[in-house]
């Protein structure tokens, strides 16, 4: 890939693999290179600002927030991270992905202004986000914090509401390897008396103390608002406002009513300023969308799509399967990026999946599809002779094989009809989950974006509405 810019008007594709060379590392966390060129290009957000970090939640979160204000009729911008098809999903305007024409505009703009600065790809695209929705004259944004909240680019943003939704261990090398100290990089994203939303049920003491130390308003879950619900419908309650009788979020899984009412108590700190009826809290609800997030397709075999891909988000995963009835087998196609906890998120599905189709992610984070079958072995205690009629269909990427160099086939082995079968790609192996489900049982594709994306390619390609 070319290190020279492209030139003017080229399509968004060139920018984008031009910002994955642009920085000595892909990850490269701290605000004074985004904060340099953000004065550069005169940054500034009159708006109403809510950003949102967490280790699990934010999209959903995000998500509420967005179609609760569209109803209300405010002109919304939303940014999350990553995307699942296409770039143009982290950036939304009033309900809409912004054009690849705009994009590579204000990236343009972005990289004649910044002269000798390096900024990530991801520095370089919250900047374009930002000077987009600087442009719409909003009413309010959302922002997605990308990872953590301390040196985060999003956290160049004076938020006027900030919400952590849940502090787990991700991310380890960059935020510490404990839960108090990835919630005190967290709780960064806090502002001196402006309302701190924490849905963690128990958070860590880092994320109490650090609030108290900069003078934010903590409102906790449990203490200063909460939920109630029964199998028809459900209730918020907040420091001084309470909603009753509210219908479940469209999105489905076990921890929707805590991200719902983490967005509740954001707007109700914000009331003075965005004016939101019970009906906008009902019509938004009912109507939020969020692709890969405990995603239920129509039609049979039952199949679930989440981009779960830490111990914390499996463990819902895990909850959410329990909770759809008994299915003679479940098909788990998964892959994961080699930098997250495998062993521990895997061992959170073991007992609930009869038949691992283990993918290859590529990339410089990707992991081998035999890697991954080597943890569902070791944690399964797999020592059982092998299925004879279950054969791998993957080429093996091993470090004794040669990129494309194809190895013998390797046959799945079972223990406790437990099956663990490698592929070269999420559509490989779920072509082959596919193959072999019958109507009656699931198929549960997780463990990355990288894994549910190209999936939801297929489906798409196939002329199913996936991205509703």
């Amino acid at each position: 890939m070319s290190s020279i810019a492209p030139a003017s008007g080229a399509p968004l594709a060139d920018w984008l693999a031009y910002l994955e060379t642009l920085h000595p590392k892909a990850i490269d966390l701290g605000l004074d290179r985004i904060r340099a060129v953000a004065q550069r290009v005169q940054l500034s957000l009159d708006c109403v600002k809510i950003t949102v970090a967490g280790t699990n939640g934010k999209g959903s979160t995000c998500a509420m927030l967005e179609s609760i204000l569209l109803d209300a009729g405010y002109h919304v911008g939303q940014y999350t991270s990553p995307h699942l098809l296409r770039f143009n999903e982290r950036i939304r305007i009033n309900g809409q992905e912004v054009t690849d024409a705009d994009i590579v505009a204000q990236l343009e703009h972005i990289e004649a202004a910044r002269g000798d600065v390096s900024l990530t790809y991801f520095e370089m695209t919250t900047l374009a986000a930002l000077l987009l929705f600087q442009a719409a004259s909003l009413d309010v944004v959302v922002l997605e914090v990308g990872l953590g909240g301390r040196l985060d680019a999003v956290n160049i943003i004076d938020t006027d509401c900030a919400v952590l939704t849940s502090v787990d261990l991700d991310h380890m090398a960059y935020l510490g390897n404990t839960r108090e100290a990835i919630g005190w990089e967290k709780a960064h994203i806090f502002r001196p008396g402006k309302p701190a939303i924490c849905a963690d049920p128990v958070p860590p003491q880092t994320v109490i103390d650090y609030a108290a130390e900069i003078g934010a308003d903590l409102w906790r879950f449990g203490i200063d608002f909460n939920y109630s619900g029964d199998r028809q419908q459900w209730a918020y309650g907040g420091r001084t406002q309470r909603r009753n009788a509210l219908g479940y979020p469209a999105l489905r899984g076990a921890n929707q009513l805590l991200n719902a009412s983490a967005a509740l108590a954001a707007l109700e700190n914000l009331r003075d300023r965005l004016v939101v009826t019970q009906q906008n809290v009902r019509q938004g609800l009912l109507h939020v969308g969020l692709p890969g997030r405990m995603q239920i397709l129509p039609g049979l075999p039952a199949t679930i799509l989440d981009v779960g891909h830490n111990p914390h988000a499996a463990a819902a995963v895990g909850q959410n399967l329990d909770s759809m009835g008994h299915y003679p087998h479940t098909y788990a196609v998964v892959g994961m990026l080699h930098d997250k906890d495998i062993e521990h998120t895997l061992a959170k599905l073991t007992r609930r999946v009869d038949r691992w189709l283990c993918a290859t992610t590529e990339g410089p984070r990707g992991t081998s599809a035999q890697a991954l079958a080597d943890i569902v072995h070791r944690i399964t205690g797999d020592v059982a002779p092998v299925d004879p009629f279950v054969v791998q269909t993957a080429e093996i990427k091993r470090g004794d094989h040669k990129p494309g160099v194809k190895a013998a086939p390797r046959p799945a082995v079972a223990k406790q009809d437990v099956q663990v079968s490698t592929f070269d790609s999420p559509e490989q192996a779920f072509a082959e989950a596919r193959r072999l489900a019958t109507d009656n049982d699931r198929i549960l594709v997780f463990g990355s974006f990288a894994t549910v994306g190209p999936v939801l390619q297929v489906l798409r390609q196939e002329g199913r509405d996936v991205l509703s």
